[in-house]
Order: structure tokens, then C-alpha cells, then sequence
């Protein structure tokens, strides 16, 4: 991706000293950026009300309106606008009030114009970071179903519809997916849409325990059925009775469990360890599982009647390699608000293949957001393994290359969407030179689009 700084920047220069503000409004111009002049506070206030500016270069020392009047003035009114401001050696003090109460930056007069350009372009580089991570929040706000998931890609959109058709009935679900992918979250999702929304979801996870203490866990145990059982304690079968019951590793459940487990399901009832007393519960089940469970019941490990009991309906859950168009918005919404992901960063997020899937994906970010020192990922603070797609992703397989494009194509169509077909806006949004996004939609066929 190329740097952000080949766009157009839009600036909004205001300085009540005409000579001065002419003569670096024209210096600026010549450097190929736009400039706009405004004379005091007051008429760069109505300029802002009409158009859109990436920086605000702005004097402090005005009359009517100082320029930190003028910064207040804008912050109140929720103005995303990076301002960097112009101060007389005897007022510094006053310029670093300026950038405590939010201005980006501020520089001496008389001004070097290339030094005043080399700041206005890295407060152009945070404004264009922060414009693209809200409007990644503000997609995922709006895209996310009535559940906390997050999802726009083909695979995740047949899955939230599968989930509104399957969660209101009664009937036991099979989630199907890899490690990492957010199985948990489908069985909540389940659980939400269900008639027992208001009962408790009761959740076991098989892999974590052994098996006396998971047979234990499952359907209770009486007072000194087994060492160290000090009291007797029901299990999450009486638990989760009325509401939901999500077991999670559902293929590592040792098979002399297996039949007790079934018990359950066809009438209800199971024994405390160590009691001779039926006791019933009536859960709805949800699983999930890793594993491909049709192999295991050829292979003898799983119960071909349990199988068929559990998976009246299978939901698929797609690994993240398989969804790499949801990955901005992921990352944005494990970064949060104030968080920003410079373009590197993301290129090499969006092309990493991710084998522990959404839960390293956090991890990545977690860890990032702990080396950053100002609030934006950069490529240098993600883990080396995933760093390494940050520039241009190895060509791999001929599928690779093609699922890359097509992530590609949809971004950059995205955007022309979102610009309404304004290139110099889209070319600025993606960080890319106009040249560079014509030969991009010759490219991939969205130039008629």
C-alpha cells in the first residue's frame, strides 16, 4: 500500500496576517496541496460549515477569536479536524495549552514550510487513520445482528441467517469449527434467539477436565461418593434445567460417558454419582466440536445414536481464513474507539492465515496495543509471524492469489461506493496516488461501475 501522504491534502490555513498567510498558502501550493485561506476565526468557522478539510493550520494570536478560542470552539462542536498551530516565540506556553486541550502539533514563526508540511502531513496520517477506524465501527455497528457478532462476508451472513431460523426452536444444534473461531458465541447467539433467553446458559467444555471429574460435573455427585467428595453437589445438567446447556469439545467425551449423556437427552433423567436416585432436567442442548464427529463414530470413538441425537442441525462456523474481509472490522472492534490501525498494519492482518483464527487475531491486537506508544497498531508492534504479510503477501497457491484479489476488489469497491465515485476522495481513503487507484480499477473491471 502506498503512503497515505501521495493523496491530496486539504488544508485550511488561517492567519489574519495577510502577507504571511499569501506567502505560505502559495509555498504550500507549490508542494501539491491544496490550501484554503481564511483571514480570522469567524470566517473559517462558516468555511468549515460548508467544506471538508483534512488539517487546520491556524495562527493563535488573532483578534475577535483567538486560535484557542477557536480550538475550543471546535472541539465542542465534535470537529474531527487535526489543527496545528502558529505561535510567536513569546506565546509557547500558550501553544502547549493549545495542544493539551487537543491541537496536534505547533511550530515557531517565521515558519519553514517544509517543516510546517512534514507536520501536517502526519496530522493528515492520524486524521485519515482515525476517519477510517470509525467508519469501520460504524459498519460493524450497523451490520451486527440483533447478537455480538461481527461478520459482513458471505459465510458469516448465511450463518446469522441460519441462527435466526434455528434459535427460537427447541431442538439440539452441532456447532462445527476450528479452534479460535468463536464457537462460544454462536451457542450465545443460539441461546438469545431461543424461547428460554431468560434462563440460565449453562456451558462445560469436555477437554478441560478428566473423566471422573467431568462425569462429576455433568450429573452431580452425593456427599462421599468418591475422595475428597466433602459434600454432595448437583451438576450442571440440574443447572441448566429449563434453560440451555452448551457443551463445548463435545468429541472428547470419554465414551463410557457417552451413554449416560444420551440418557439424558431421550427422557430426561440421570443419577447423581454415587445415588440410586432418578432425577430429570430438561435442557435445551447446544455443542460443539472440532472434531469431525462422522469419523469418530467409523472409527468407534463416538456413539452413533448420540451423533444423530446432537446434530439435528449443524452450524458451521468458517475458519478466518475464510472471511478475510471481516478482519478490518474485527481488528477495529477488538482495538476499540480510541485505537487506530495504520494501512501496513491492516495489509498485514488481512493477509495472514491466522491457524488460531479469531481468539489470535485479539491476542495480536492485545499485544500490539501494548508496544504502541500513541494509540495507533503499526506493522512493528504485531507479532513477528504476522508483520511479515505487512508489505506484499507471498503469491502461494493460484487460490490464495485469487482470494486476495477478491478481498482486494471489495475494499477498493467499497470505497468508491462509500465516495460515491469520487476518485480523488477514494484515492485518499485507500492511501493510494489517483494513477495508482485508475490502474487498480482498470485492474479488477470497477472503472464502468
Amino acid at each position: 500500500m502506498s503512503d497515505p501522504t501521495d493523496s491530496i491534502i486539504e488544508i485550511l490555513l488561517i492567519d489574519d496576517e495577510d502577507d504571511f498567510r499569501n506567502m505560505t498558502a502559495r509555498s504550500l501550493r507549490k508542494r501539491g496541496v491544496n490550501v484554503t485561506e481564511a483571514a480570522s476565526a469567524n470566517e473559517a468557522l462558516k468555511l468549515i460549515q460548508s467544506q471538508v478539510y483534512d488539517v487546520a493550520v491556524c495562527d493563535l494570536n488573532m483578534p475577535v477569536m483567538s486560535g484557542i478560542e477557536l480550538l475550543k470552539e471546535m472541539k465542542q462542536s465534535g470537529s474531527d479536524l487535526e489543527i496545528v498551530m502558529l505561535t510567536g516565540a513569546a506565546t509557547v506556553q500558550t501553544a502547549v495549552e493549545a495542544m493539551k486541550l487537543g491541537a496536534y502539533d505547533y511550530l515557531t514563526k517565521p515558519t519553514d514550510v517544509d517543516e510546517l508540511l512534514v507536520i501536517v502531513r502526519k496530522a493528515y496520517e492520524k486524521a485519515a487513520l482515525r476517519k477510517e477506524n470509525r467508519q469501520l465501527r460504524e459498519l460493524v455497528h450497523r451490520s451486527r445482528p440483533t447478537f455480538d457478532m461481527i461478520g459482513e462476508s458471505a459465510p458469516m451472513r448465511e450463518l446469522f441467517r441460519l441462527i435466526e431460523r434455528a434459535g427460537p426452536t427447541d431442538k439440539p444444534i452441532l456447532i462445527q469449527g476450528e479452534s479460535g473461531t468463536g464457537k462460544e458465541l454462536v451457542a450465545q447467539a443460539l441461546h438469545q434467539a431461543s424461547a428460554v433467553a431468560d434462563k440460565p446458559m449453562i456451558v462445560i467444555n469436555c477437554a478441560a477436565l478428566p473423566e471422573q471429574l467431568l462425569e462429576s460435573e455433568l450429573f452431580g455427585h452425593e456427599k462421599g461418593a468418591f475422595t475428597g467428595a466433602s459434600a454432595a453437589k448437583p451438576g450442571l445438567f440440574e443447572l441448566a434445567d429449563g434453560g440451555t446447556f452448551f457443551v463445548d469439545e463435545i468429541g472428547e467425551l470419554p465414551l463410557a460417558l457417552q451413554a449416560k449423556f444420551l440418557r439424558v437427552l431421550e427422557n430426561g433423567s440421570f443419577r447423581r454419582v454415587g445415588s440410586t436416585r432418578e432425577q430429570r432436567a430438561k435442557v435445551r442442548l447446544l455443542s460443539a466440536t472440532n472434531r469431525d464427529l462422522e469419523k469418530e463414530v467409523k472409527n468407534g470413538n463416538f456413539r452413533e445414536d448420540l451423533f444423530y441425537r446432537i446434530d439435528v442441525m449443524t452450524l458451521r462456523l468458517p475458519p478466518l481464513r475464510e472471511r478475510r474481509e471481516d478482519i478490518p472490522f474485527l481488528a477495529a472492534h477488538f482495538a476499540g474507539e480510541d485505537w487506530n490501525i495504520e494501512p501496513r498494519a491492516m495489509n498485514a492482518l488481512q493477509y495472514y492465515q491466522w491457524p488460531g483464527n479469531v481468539r489470535q487475531l485479539i491476542n495480536a491486537i492485545e499485544r500490539a496495543k501494548i508496544l504502541s506508544d500513541d494509540e495507533i497498531i503499526h506493522l512493528e508492534h504485531l507479532p513477528k509471524v504476522v508483520a511479515e504479510y505487512g508489505s506484499e503477501p507471498p503469491l502461494g497457491s493460484s487460490q490464495e492469489a485469487a482470494d486476495r484479489g477478491a478481498v482486494q476488489k471489495a475494499h477498493i469497491s467499497e470505497i468508491m461506493r462509500r465516495e460515491n465515485g469520487n476518485k480523488s476522495r477514494a484515492a485518499r481513503a485507500l492511501g493510494v496516488t489517483r494513477r495508482t487507484l485508475y490502474r487498480l480499477l482498470e485492474k479488477y473491471e470497477l472503472a464502468e461501475e
